[in-house]
């Protein structure tokens, strides 16, 4: 049985009967045989079922907020953001999924009576292994494109997300995806790893690297498609010539949005000496605005962390930066109460042999180093395995745009942060993942393309 508990309480919401490897396979074979059904489906009919079941999400906004709030913590306000932002992301794929998915004729030569066309044809039944910070937000950039290519999806949320992954399927079925179309697996990671010994067409994980490298491992083994959205440790640059309010309360809502728990929360930033105590005084007086507390009331803006063993390694990241010398300005510690609550925690004089600014945090805690020069800013952003995200907050855009041209990373920010749009593609690099979800990338990477040679005679 798998245990849902509330991380604001650290109580059971609910139990839930787990799969087993006996019950993955025969999920399997049943999507396999309707998986063939609905690729015979006319695309006009799989957009109406993915259309009501944005009208369903929208009629539902509050009960599924507040499931997701109860399971993970989110501030209610965040968990409706959530919802509502999901609508945007369903009207792109809605609107472009025609024009991506159609036949194209590259090449007729009636004079050779020769005619060469591209069709795209779904991969099959694919495994989705989503993830529980944003359960709405990075399942649907796998399900939804999925389902309009005309795949089967064998869908298994985060054990700490399984009630909203529950919620999702159903929202499905009742919106005119057959039941075997769309297949949750509820369970931990040893259910994830019985899903890859399944001949699966492909694999698209949401989550840490250690657990994508299992993961691809596995897939190897039948050379199956494979995409991984792993973690990231998120720089951005604050120069000299910046807007140092507007940027530390951007930066501020970048780090400790969601309780910090997302891949591209603003996870390490780097201020230019000029102006470096500047911002931190205004990062400092804006953290110290937000509110700590229960998910369920308006007012939070900071609940606690998903899974009570991460806050060992926010434990571990505050000491060694203590040992090394960095000055806390506030936080630090585990706050009050039953939950798993951490503080919002913010070092000053931090530098890149302290563990907050090498390892992922994924939690409410921010590291701000002072740099002499924007090649010193450009050397310390690249200086990580992982590659998701990066900004740098500037009056110019030439000379950040200059600098985020040298930023080995898969999406930009210039006066923005943690921001992810569904009309431009969302990918990793080095530890940060493989593959590409969200616009027209992401939705061709569900298809199959099939060359076709026509001479007539």
């Amino acid at each position: 049985m798998l245990k849902v508990i509330n991380p604001a309480t650290a109580q059971v919401i609910r139990e839930l009967e787990t799969d087993n490897p006996e019950s993955v396979a025969e999920k399997f074979q049943r999507a396999q045989l309707a998986q063939e059904i609905w690729a015979c489906v006319p695309l006009d009919d799989r957009l109406k079922a993915i259309r009501n079941f944005r009208e369903l999400i929208v009629q539902r906004t509050e009960e599924l907020a507040q499931i997701l709030t109860s399971e993970v913590g989110k501030p209610i306000s965040q968990s409706r953001s959530e919802l509502k932002g999901l609508l945007g992301r369903i009207d792109f794929f809605l609107e472009n999924a025609a024009r991506v998915l159609r036949d194209e004729t590259v090449l007729s030569d009636p004079a050779q009576k020769l005619e060469e066309k591209i069709t795209h044809e779904p991969l099959g039944v694919i495994g989705n292994i989503s993830a529980w910070n944003y359960p709405y937000y990075v399942g649907s950039n796998v399900f939804i494109p999925a389902l309009l290519a005309g795949n089967a999806v064998l869908y298994k949320p985060s054990e700490f997300a399984a009630l909203t992954g529950l919620a999702i399927a159903d929202l499905l079925h009742e919106a005119g995806i057959p039941d075997d179309v769309f297949i949750p697996l509820i369970g931990r990671g040893d259910v994830g790893a019985e899903l890859c010994r399944q001949p699966i067409a492909g694999i698209f994980f949401t989550g840490s690297y250690a657990t994508g490298q299992k993961i691809a491992e596995a897939a190897a083994k039948r050379l199956m498609k494979v995409q991984l959205e792993l973690g990231g440790k998120d720089p951005t640059y604050v120069r000299e010539d910046a807007d140092v309010d507007a940027a530390a309360e951007s930066l501020a809502d970048g780090a400790f949005y969601n309780c910090g728990q997302s891949c591209c929360s603003v996870e390490r930033i780097y201020v230019h000496e000029k102006v470096y105590d500047a911002f931190v005084e205004a990062f400092f007086k804006t953290v110290k605005t937000f509110v700590v507390g229960d998910p369920l009331d308006d007012k939070t803006y900071i609940g606690p962390v998903t899974r009570r063993e991460h806050l060992a390694v926010l434990d571990r990241q505050v000491s060694d930066a203590l040992k090394q010398g960095a000055k806390l300005l506030c936080g630090g510690k585990r706050a009050a109460g039953p939950g798993f609550y951490f503080e919002p925690t913010v070092f000053a004089n931090v530098n890149h042999s302290m563990e907050l600014m090498r390892e992922e945090t994924f939690g409410p805690l921010i590291g701000i180093q002072k740099v002499s020069s924007d090649a010193e800013a450009i050397q310390l952003m690249n200086d990580t395995e992982y590659g998701l995200t990066a900004g740098v907050y500037s009056k110019a855009r030439e000379r950040a745009t200059a600098i985020l041209a040298e930023i080995n990373s898969g999406s930009v920010y210039w006066n923005c942060c943690d921001r992810v749009s569904p009309r431009l593609p969302w990918s990793g690099r080095g530890h940060s993942g493989v593959g590409t979800t969200l616009s027209t990338y992401g939705i061709q990477t569900f298809v199959q393309p099939k060359a076709w040679h026509l001479r007539g005679v």
